[in-house]
C-alpha cells in the first residue's frame, strides 16, 4: 500500500510514481525506481515522438534499455493519458504479439 504523505509532502501514487502490489518485495522494487521512473517516462515520450508508433520491445531496443525497466513506464503513461494503444499488433522477438503505442493526439 502506498504510504500517506507527511507534512506538505506529495503522496506517492500511481501513475506519478511506480506502482506496486501489496507485497514488501514489490514495494521495494517500486521505491528503487523512484529516482529514474520520470526520466524513463520522458525517454519513452521522446522515442515515440522521434520514431512514431512503437512496441515496448522496439522502444527498449532504440533506447538501449531493458524491457522490465521500460514496460511499467508505458502503463504509467497510458494511465496518465499521454500515450495510447493504437490497436495495431506486431510480433516481437519472442514471437508474441505486442501492442503498438503512440503519443495521444499525435
Amino acid at each position: 500500500m502506498n504510504e500517506e504523505p507527511e507534512d506538505n509532502q506529495i503522496p506517492m501514487r500511481y501513475p506519478d510514481h511506480p506502482g506496486y502490489q501489496d507485497m514488501d518485495t514489490s514495494k521495494t522494487a517500486a521505491e528503487s525506481m523512484l529516482p529514474t521512473a520520470e526520466t524513463l517516462r520522458k525517454a519513452v515520450i521522446w522515442v515515440l515522438r522521434k520514431h512514431g508508433r512503437l512496441t515496448v520491445h522496439e522502444s527498449a531496443h532504440l533506447l538501449d534499455l531493458d524491457i522490465p525497466s521500460i514496460q511499467p513506464r508505458f502503463s504509467e503513461l497510458k494511465e496518465k493519458e499521454l500515450i495510447r494503444d493504437t490497436g495495431v499488433r506486431r510480433e516481437n522477438k519472442s514471437g508474441r504479439t505486442a501492442a503498438v503505442w503512440e503519443i495521444r493526439n499525435a
